[in-house]
């Protein structure tokens, strides 16, 4: 059977697909790909066995992610958690793999990744002509239960007490995708990238994301006395709800303001409809980022990206090259600990 290559950004029948397909997310929506286009100037492609003019039944997304310092290749897809193959059935994948494996060789690609969010997706067949790369914990949580008892599932100390604190504490609360609400969240943002020794993605990443995606986006930001202290960035999209950025001043920690934010994202989930919370990949030695999604009762789960060929193993060298990289990060100004965010990132994605 044929592949065929369309551009989602500009073939309506992708969207159409997406609202049909039940395991359709955010990060296939033509929004995001037009944002990682206009920010990183990534290719989207999607692969399909549609013909011309036909309903599409499966598609797979990628961006062609040209890159000198990295080099090119196949990415499903640059900065997003995870993005399933979107099938007809599991046997879809041995025309697809093939004909991938035979265009990396034809356009010379270093790799192409996919990011399933189960191994369900694929069949033992295919899984084994794909090597295992980056792994991570995944969490996400059921939102169908009723306010109540979805507290009641909290962890009292870590949870419960500090929404409890929050409100004790005063705290306002803002949301929206004004300008006046990117910049306390960048700001945020600049500090807590700061604190992990890291540059902050470009301001124009998500000047494109809100242009993008509309009211599918939403920034949050919680407030002491008017000092905005922590923030998080959540996408909407059919019965789902993504956290995808989280920013926060470490001075105000105690006061709970990430606690509190996540309540009320749980709250406007609930008031839209959403079944689920989708709160993201963890990296497996970030205990405290996992701790802190399972304290909120949400389920767990591996997520292990695919690529071909198979990775090489790190060394030893390239973590004693990111230690160095991080303490020059660490003592740039911020006007440089940007401009270091603007021309790296769209080498990474």
């Amino acid at each position: 059977m044929a592949v065929h290559k369309i551009n989602p950004v500009e073939d309506s029948r992708w969207e159409e697909f997406l609202q049909r397909h039940p395991k359709a997310s955010v990060f296939h929506s033509s929004g995001w790909l037009r944002a990682l286009q206009r920010t990183y100037g990534y290719e989207p492609v999607v692969y399909t066995t549609a013909a011309p003019g036909e309903e599409l039944k499966n598609g797979l997304a990628f961006c062609r992610v040209r890159s000198w310092l990295t080099g090119h290749r196949m990415v499903s897809l640059p900065f997003a958690d995870h993005c399933e193959p979107l099938l007809a059935s599991a046997s879809d994948m041995k025309i697809f793999v093939p004909f991938l494996q035979d265009q990396l060789k034809r356009e010379r690609w270093r790799y192409f990744e996919l990011r399933p969010v189960g191994s369900q997706t694929l069949d033992e067949e295919t899984s084994t002509r794909l090597g295992a790369g980056e792994e991570f914990s995944f969490h996400w949580l059921d939102l169908r239960p009723s306010l109540d008892d979805l507290f009641r599932n909290f962890h009292k100390s870590c949870i419960q007490r500090k929404i409890k604190k929050a409100d004790k504490e005063g705290l306002s609360y803002e949301e929206g995708r004004s300008e006046s609400l990117l910049g306390k969240f960048y700001r945020l943002l600049l500090l807590t990238r700061r604190r992990h020794q890291l540059p902050p993605q470009p301001l124009a990443w998500f000047q494109n994301l809100i242009d993008c995606l509309g009211d599918k986006l939403a920034i949050r930001v919680a407030s002491k006395d008017g000092q905005p202290i922590a923030s998080i960035l959540t996408l909407a999209y059919k019965g789902s709800l993504v956290y995808k950025y989280g920013c926060s001043d470490e001075r105000f920690h105690s006061l709970g303001g990430m606690v509190f934010l996540f309540w009320r994202a749980i709250q406007d989930g609930k008031r839209l409809g959403a079944q689920e919370f989708d709160l993201g990949r963890s990296e497996p030695d970030n205990a405290g980022l996992i701790d802190f999604k399972n304290h909120w009762g949400a389920s767990e789960s591996r997520l292990v990206y695919l690529r071909f060929p198979r990775p090489q193993p790190q060394t030893a060298n390239g973590g004693a090259l990111m230690r160095v990289a991080k303490q020059v990060f660490g003592w740039m100004p911020d006007s440089l600990l940007t401009t270091a965010g603007r021309v790296l990132y769209r080498h990474i994605g």
